[in-house]
This record gives C-alpha cells, structure tokens and sequence, in this order.
C-alpha cells in the first residue's frame, strides 16, 4: 500500500473519531448533562402510570409564563389535576424568579398546591433552611413543605450527609409542627438515604418512563416522567400521581393550628 493511500485512510478515521467523540459530547451536554437523571422521552410521550386517580404537576420558572385558565381545564389520563408542587427556593440565596407568582396562581384556581427547596451541596443546611422559613409562607390546606435532595457532596460521608438534610427537615419540622416530604430519585434514596431515621416521612419518589416503581418503600409522591405537555404550558413539565384517594390528599396538608 502506498503511502499516499495509507495517509488517506488515517485521516479518514481521524475524523470519524472526532465526529464520534463530538457526537457522545452534544448528546452529554443537550440530553444528560442538564438533567442528571431526567433523561428526556426520546421515543415519545410515556405511558401513563395505571391505576392512579389522583394527577399532579411541579414547576419552576422553567416552564415560563403558564396560562392557568388553559392549565385549568387540562386532563391527565382522563383526570383533572389536583396538586402543584411548586420550586421556591436553592441554596441559601435563591428564590426561583416564579415562585410567588405560581404559588398565588396555584391558589386562586383551586389546586392544592405545595412548595419545595432545593438543597445545595454549597451551604449549611440550616442555613437553607432558614432562608426557605423566610422566603415560604405556607397555610392551611396547603402541602407539607418539600426538601428535593439530588447530590451529595463528593468530600463528605454518608453519614455527615444525612445529617445534613435531617437537620434541614428538623429545622422545617420545628416551624410548622409538620414532616416535610422528601423529594429524591429511587436510586439516591437506596444510595445515601436508607436509613430508618427517614422513614416516618412522605416520600416524593422520582423514577421515569416505567410502569411500576421499582422503589420498595413507602411512598406518596411519584414523579413518572419529565416529559409531559399540557395546555397553558408551551414547555415539558414534569408528571406527578399520588398513592392514595384524593381525601387522603387533603389528609396530608397543613391544619389550622390550635
């Protein structure tokens, strides 16, 4: 084989490796890298969940402006919805830029609507706590409030780690006489959550695109896909039911305190 020939044959896979390489880094970074575990439905929108009554959302300012008279009269598998989780705080500093608009929407137009911190692995946990205390007002008919827990700091154990989010709880706890519920995906919670110091409190589970959870334990909340569309909503929104009657629904939120 000549030279020329064997130059040419080198450069040809050159580039197919660098268009491989390129390929796994944009569908890293536009489908994997945003959402860690949120992988989106690539072959469609998911089959709903069945036997399940009771259908709600959670949102964030990355579903923009909702328009809640089309959000109203939406149906989810055949179901109206019946809750909100809404995000409203991060770390110790930030409030999400939707928060107090979706929140006072989620009442006005009747949802039983709830409010959740995202912990940050970049602040003391009570330090969020406080500021979430600060930032959230809940009231009576609302959810219990929300710790959405998703990483771990690499430089710390285990167990400092769960410390760390039973003091978030507790402090919340404290507030509002009240268990917040606990937001994490099926994995995560087998990895650094499974401890029985957790286990009286309502678990908000994430695990997608499947018909059966496959997380054992007891549970409330399951978000089955980050995929769905519904009216008044021009994004994906995430895709919630929960384990039980819709009077145990009500059940769960806040009371009037004696």
């Amino acid at each position: 084989m000549s030279r020329k020939k064997t130059r040419r044959r080198i450069w040809k896979w050159s580039i197919g490796i660098v268009c491989a390489c390129l390929y796994v880094f944009v569908f890293y970074y536009f489908f994997v890298g945003p959402f860690g575990f949120r992988w989106h439905a690539l072959f469609g929108t998911p089959d709903y969940p069945e036997g399940f009554d009771i259908h709600g959302i959670d949102i964030s300012h990355h579903q923009g402006d909702i328009d809640w008279d089309a959000l109203h009269n939406a149906m989810v598998a055949k179901s109206p919805l019946r809750f909100i989780l809404i995000k409203a705080t991060e770390g110790q500093s930030y409030v999400d830029p939707k928060f107090h608009e979706n929140f006072a929407q989620a009442k006005d137009y009747g949802y039983i609507r709830g409010a959740y911190h995202y912990m940050s692995i970049k602040s003391a946990a009570r330090e969020q706590a406080e500021f979430f205390l600060q930032t959230v007002k809940l009231e009576p008919g609302d959810l219990p409030p929300v710790l959405d827990v998703e990483e771990k700091p690499q430089d710390m154990s285990t167990l400092d780690f769960q410390r760390e989010v039973l003091t978030w709880l507790h402090t919340v706890e404290d507030h509002y006489h009240v268990k917040p519920i606990l937001y994490t995906y099926y994995k995560f919670k087998d990895n650094y959550l499974n401890d029985s110091r957790f286990d009286d409190y309502p678990f908000w589970i994430a695990h997608y695109y499947v018909q059966r959870l496959s997380y054992e334990g007891e549970w409330k909340f399951w978000q089955h896909t980050d995929a769905g569309r519904l009216p008044g909503i021009k994004v994906d929104v995430d895709l919630n039911v929960y384990n039980g009657s819709f009077y145990d629904l009500q059940q769960l939120t806040l009371k009037e305190r004696q």
